[in-house]
């Protein structure tokens, strides 16, 4: 069976490199039809202090989109991107996939350890588990693994 996805995809990323390599792993399987929504999700802190200011973490998103359109330039896809705001980045991807009528959530697992994965709470993970659409895990470039 070969893959392509000929709707709505919701496609988050997380940094540069992260937008930049799943945007790479995600354009061979883009048709006309596809739309691609490429999200970056600001956690806000829910009363806490944030990390950084809106406006840096704004500019660092457009940062990000600028290296996941790349890839996806000769695609046939039609690309959008939003930043969107949450304090849960999970359920923000998935009310976000809802409100787009998206058919998918599109991502590519970022590396890291069991360490990691604890203290960030496993983004990755819990798309997965939490998962109220399909969910698709795309490869990672071979020589990643």
């Amino acid at each position: 069976m070969t893959l392509s996805f000929d709707g709505t995809i919701v496609v988050p990323v997380g940094d540069p490199d992260d937008g930049e390599r799943t945007a790479a792993a995600l354009a061979p399987y883009l048709e006309p039809t596809s739309t691609v929504v490429v999200v970056n999700v600001i956690e806000k802190a829910g009363g806490a202090p944030d990390k950084a200011s809106t406006e840096q973490r704004e500019e660092y998103a457009e940062e990000i989109f600028e290296r996941t359109r790349d890839p996806l330039a000769e695609s046939p896809a039609s690309v959008e991107t939003a930043i969107l705001y949450g304090t849960d980045v999970v359920d923000r991807i998935f009310a976000e996939a809802t409100d787009r009528n998206a058919d998918a959530v599109v991502f590519v697992p970022r590396e890291g350890n069991r360490f990691v994965e604890l203290l960030t709470g496993g983004v990755a993970r819990r798309l997965v588990k939490e998962a109220s659409m399909p969910v698709v895990a795309l490869p990672r470039e071979a020589s990643e693994n």
